[in-house]
């Protein structure tokens, strides 16, 4: 496993950096290698999000000492979401298969987590998000289909798109943890927008179905200060409960949303006026 660890920052900090400065701290570039693990671990709500891309054997969660802990998951839950090809994720024993767009929430106090593939030439992508949680939950499998969907936005705004839950309280049980798919109407662009906050959660946006030469502009900071960051397929950005996350992008695009901090309740959010946004 690789583990990128960022620390906490002010936003009387942020609204002081270059392009260069805001990607190294905001932008994780790269999410997939294969037959390893991606993790990025933040002091914002200390969510870690990463890739795991088994291609040519299984790859398991390790032990590691930046947690603490005598296993990966002995005081933190997981949500995964599989943006590639079939594969399958086993838990303690008990064998999970995950085609595309399939869900997984594995609750604390599982010991041995295994991902892999069925087809080397079309790998499993395992998208992975963590947060810390304070008791033992079910794993429960989450197929696409068993997602709650939420259709908000209009072509009009060019923001119409389908917004599936996974980790969620209207589909099951977590300690803190939340997440979910995006996905934007043909002809809209535009997502989270209007902008809000919600300053009793940092969320983490991991964009990808786009294709090589298609860039989502990021929007990120706070509302007086806004600012961006160009971002490519397969590339994650970490927003700060005091900072908005929003975006549009050159052509078709989806996300992933991750979230943990204070609450559970989805529309528990600041909304932000456009005449308010700089």
């Amino acid at each position: 496993m690789k583990l990128d660890i960022r620390y906490n920052n002010h936003p009387e900090d942020s609204k002081k950096y270059d392009t260069a400065k805001l990607r190294e701290r905001y932008l994780i570039e790269k999410v997939f290698e294969a037959d390893e693990i991606l993790f990025t671990y933040s002091h914002h709500d200390r969510i870690i999000a990463g890739g795991i891309l088994p291609v040519n054997k299984e790859v398991a969660l390790p032990v590691t000492k930046d947690l603490g802990t005598d296993y990966f998951l002995e005081r933190r839950e997981l949500g995964v979401i599989n943006v590639g090809g079939d594969g399958y994720i086993v838990v303690d024993g008990k064998k999970y298969d995950m085609v595309s767009k399939d869900g997984l929430y594995v609750g604390k106090g599982n010991k041995n987590i295994v991902f892999g593939s069925k087809d080397p030439k079309n790998p499993a992508k395992f998208y992975v998000n963590s947060a810390p949680a304070h008791k033992e939950l079910p794993t429960v499998h989450i197929p696409f289909e068993k997602a709650n969907p939420r259709e908000i936005g209009d072509p009009k705004t060019l923001n119409k798109r389908t917004i599936y839950q996974y980790l969620n309280p209207a589909v099951l049980e977590t300690c803190a943890l939340q997440m979910g798919m995006t996905q934007l109407a043909e002809g809209s662009s535009w997502n989270t927008m209007p902008a809000h906050t919600h300053d009793r959660r940092m969320e983490v946006y991991f964009y990808f179905n786009m294709e090589a030469d298609t860039r989502v502009f990021h929007l990120m900071g706070e509302p007086n200060e806004t600012r961006h960051i160009v971002m490519s397929n397969e590339q994650a950005v970490i927003s700060p409960s005091w900072s908005i996350h929003a975006g549009f992008a050159t052509s078709n695009y989806t996300f992933i949303w991750g979230m943990t901090g204070e609450n559970q309740t989805y529309d528990d959010m600041d909304h932000v006026a456009m005449k308010d946004l700089k």
